[in-house]
């Protein structure tokens, strides 16, 4: 998936939570207390193989989701995608 700031402009249509692979399971498993938590791998193990794992990411970013795995990513490395894409885009302009 190939990402740029604009495309971070996302209308909040959830209907892809229905087909996540997540969708009832228990929510505490994505939201540890830290990085470090078990719960962690365990989370991204299972937005692996999530159909719509692209869809949850968009909607983590477009959102400022900053805490918790959504699409794969912690909160802390979607903060470092945030800025490899500004950067990406101040370079291009």
């Amino acid at each position: 998936m190939v990402l740029a700031l604009n495309d971070l402009l996302f209308e909040p249509d959830e209907t892809w939570r229905e087909s996540a692979a997540c969708a009832g399971t228990d929510n505490a498993r994505f939201f540890p207390p830290g990085d470090e938590d078990p719960n962690v791998a365990e989370a991204k193990a299972v937005c692996a193989a999530c159909p719509v794992r692209d869809d949850c990411l968009q909607y983590a970013l477009s959102t400022n989701q900053t805490e918790g795995v959504w699409g794969g990513m912690t909160g802390s490395e979607r903060r470092r995608l945030r800025r490899r894409l500004r950067d990406r885009e101040r370079r291009a302009s």
